[in-house]
Formats: C-alpha cells, structure tokens, sequence
C-alpha cells in the first residue's frame, strides 16, 4: 500500500515543472491521468538521443521518463468545443486537478476553480506557472530559465563579481518548484479530506525561487540592499570555500564558526597557522583573505582529492567532494541511500532513474510503471469516467479526443 492508494488526479501539464509534482504523485500512490493535446506534450521527443551501450535498446527518452513515469496518458483538444464537457466528467469524481495554465487559457478552456469546483466541491484545484495568478504580469508566460533562475535573482546570486551569470541546468527551477507544488497538494488534500470542501491552491517558478534564496532575501526585504558578491579570494571566511587537488578535482569546505580555525590548522599540518597573527582570529582571516587563500590553493593543490578527504575526514571536519554528474551516479553513498531506482520499460527492458526524494520505510515508492505513449489510455479513462463506447467513438470522429 502506497500512501495515495485511491487518489485521483487530473494533470493538465506540460514540460518538466508540473508534470514532475505529477509524477512524486503517481509515485506515491495516486492515480494521475495526464491530459496532452491530440500532438502531445512539447518534451515528448525533446531530449531523444541514443545514450544507452547497447544500440538495439529502443530509445525510451530518459528524460520524459523521469517526469511523466506511473501516469496514465488521455489526448484532448482543450480548444473543441465539446472538450469543456468532457472535462468535467473526468473531474467529478477526481481528488485533484492540477495544471500549468495561465489564468487566461483556464478561463478559455473551461478549468478555473470556480468552474470546476462547481462540478465537484471537494476538488483540489491546483496551479503552477511562471509569474503567479495575480498581478500585472500574471499573464507572462514563463520557463524556469527566465522565472526561477533570471527573474528569481538565483542566477545573479550565483554569479561572481565582474563574471557573466552561469548557465541554468535544466529542469532544477522546474522540480523545485514541483515539490512545492506537491506540498500544497498534499496539504489541500488533508483540508479537504477534513472539512469536506475543496481547496484552490498555487505555486510558481518565481515564488519557489525566492524561497530557495529566503535567508539572503530576509534581510533585502528590510534594508534593500543587495547582498555582496565575492570571488574565491574574498570569502568571508576561508573555511567556507572551494579548493583544487593536484588531480584537478574540487573540494568544498563549510566550518562557519571560528571554532573550527584551530581543529583545521591542526588537522591539515599546519598548527602555526593557529596562532598567526595574520590568521588567529576571524577579523585578521577576513583581511589577509587573499594571502591565506593563495596558501590554502598551494597546500591543496599538493595532494589528490581523495587524500586530502582522508585527511579532512581523520580531522573531524566538514569537507565534500565537488563532483560531476558521472561521478555521482557512480557514488556508492547516493546508491545507499536511495537516490536511484529502476522503471520496466516493456521494450527497452529495467533502467535506471531517480527516485523521489523521500523514502518511507517499508514502502515501495518506485516508479509503477514508465511514462505512456500519448494518448495510450485515452478510451480507458473516458469509459470510467462513463462515457459509453459509441460517445468515445463519436468523440474521436469528431477530434476531440485523440
């Protein structure tokens, strides 16, 4: 038993943002139905690329996978006329409708809360865009690069002094923000499931942006001004910063407190350090910042990443590997842990994916099934929801449903 068992979702998405909460969802036990127009969602196809060894594998698109994985696929043409009904017998007996729409497009195809709670008052209404649903650019569209990453000053943050901001990997605003969507979702749930009304509720790219950044953004919101930007040889603390190995590799230190100056000195070789005059307290680091960087580069630059991890870690003090992607697939604490699991692809046979993040012990919370050809389930889920087979047929000869 998973913890969704028995709830239903409506998903009318697209791209990586809302369908990721969608497929936490599905993970998680819930019934997702995935709403696509008759040509599919636009990241169908987007990533393909032949990665896998074996080049008999059918390409399964690992991408798409990880977000639409365990959901069921119905083709509709939101824009038919007749497509409004058919909307609304698939919510009326739906726990939840989640969607990426901007307030105008909800309005023109028929799926504003108040339309849709009308049709079904214990319904969960949730929505995830770029801007909000409010205010004078509520209209704007918007993708993680432009809302979360540029417009949610996260790129600027990121940025060093006089360097150009750094590129966005893709998808990181987008799933961040899916889990907040998710939060709400499972909070609405539980309101709903308590008072028997249903809840409206919603999250975008520039709301979770600002979250991720809240403890530098608490004290802009008072004294408005913007926070410093500082290169590896500025650092306010030199046990908060980044280091290369003779191996080329980089190493990160975070030991904040002034504490840790002394177990570090000691532990990397160096207890003269300790009581140098130019070092021994957090004023003087800060103001020979430079010289004590240029030393700190030398002495690591001497030793291998995995040596210097083994001395840092035989000292008792807080250090991590910066690691590129192949490096942490291949990590044997991230297998450990749980941050991979497998989906069945019924052509393509087991590969690998990334798990949800969380874990509940003793429950199963892989993926149930991969991701759905589009439209795959368009007649199931219509029959459910009561449509007899000569409506569906009519509804297909029409092109409303696909």
């Amino acid at each position: 038993m998973r913890p969704l068992d028995g709830i239903r979702v409506i998903e009318v998405s697209s791209w990586m943002a809302t369908p990721s909460a969608g497929a936490i969802l599905a993970d998680l036990g819930a019934e997702v139905v995935k709403v696509e127009p008759l040509t599919g969602d636009p990241m169908r196809g987007l990533a393909r690329q032949p990665r896998h060894p074996d080049p008999d594998r059918p390409n399964v698109d690992e991408p798409f996978q990880v977000d639409n994985r365990g959901k069921r696929s119905m083709a509709l043409d939101l824009g038919h006329d007749e497509a409004k009904s058919v909307m609304r017998r698939l919510v009326a007996d739906a726990d939840v409708f989640v969607c990426n729409l901007l307030p105008h497009r909800q309005g023109r195809f028929g799926v504003t809360a108040e339309e849709l709670l009308a049709v079904n008052h214990r319904l969960v209404h949730a929505t995830l865009t770029g801007y909000g649903t409010v205010g004078p650019e509520a209209w704007r569209p918007g993708f993680d690069v432009t809302a979360f990453f540029g417009r949610g000053a996260v790129s600027d943050g990121l940025s060093e002094p006089d360097g150009p901001p750094p590129t966005p990997r893709p998808a990181q605003g987008d799933h961040t923000t899916g889990l907040a969507l998710v939060a709400g979702i499972l909070a609405a749930l539980r309101a709903a499931e308590r008072t028997g009304q249903g809840q409206v509720i919603e999250t975008s790219l520039l709301h979770a942006s600002a979250w991720t950044l809240a403890t530098e953004l608490a004290p802009t919101l008072i004294d408005h001004r913007q926070p410093s930007r500082r290169d590896r040889r500025h650092q306010i603390s030199p046990l908060n910063n980044r280091f290369q190995c003779a191996d080329e590799k980089w190493l990160v230190l975070t030991m904040p407190e002034p504490r840790w100056w002394v177990p570090f000195c000691k532990g990397i070789g160096r207890p003269e350090w300790a009581d140098d005059p130019r070092y021994s307290s957090g004023r003087a680091r800060y103001e020979n910042g430079p010289e004590l960087t240029d030393e700190l580069d030398a002495m690591f630059a001497t030793k291998d990443r995995d040596e210097w991890g083994r001395i840092l870690d035989d000292g008792g003090l807080i250090w991590g590997p910066i690691q590129t992607q192949v490096e942490l697939v291949e990590d044997p604490q991230a297998r450990a842990a749980g941050l991979w699991t497998e989906i069945q692809h019924p052509e393509a046979g087991p590969f690998e994916t990334v798990h949800i993040p969380v874990r509940m012990h003793g429950v199963d919370l892989s993926p149930r099934t991969p991701a759905p050809a589009l439209g795959q389930h368009t007649d199931a889920v219509l029959a459910e929801a009561g449509f007899e087979p000569e409506e569906i047929t009519a509804l297909r000869d029409a092109g409303v449903v696909g």
